[in-house]
């Protein structure tokens, strides 16, 4: 996956989750075993500021395929 379809799965997972803005995300290649079609896993890692003062550790994933569409999106909280 090149740099620049990083950069427009990023910049789509920024708007939906503003804390992730300065995250570089990890990428790893996977294979499906079913077509045999390559997918990749974006891995995000950023931190929110909740009221009070608090901050909560969040990870978003991102599964796309090879042309960098988004297939899937999950976040921890």
């Amino acid at each position: 996956m090149d740099a620049k379809k990083i950069d427009s799965v990023s910049k789509q997972v920024r708007r939906t989750y503003p804390e992730m803005d300065g995250c570089a995300p990890s990428v790893k290649r996977q294979a499906s075993p079913a077509d045999g079609s390559e997918t990749f896993t974006l891995t995000y890692r950023g931190r929110a500021s909740l009221p009070g003062g608090k901050s909560l550790n969040r990870i978003v994933r991102v599964v796309t395929d090879a042309s960098g569409r988004i297939l899937r999106i999950s976040s921890s909280k």
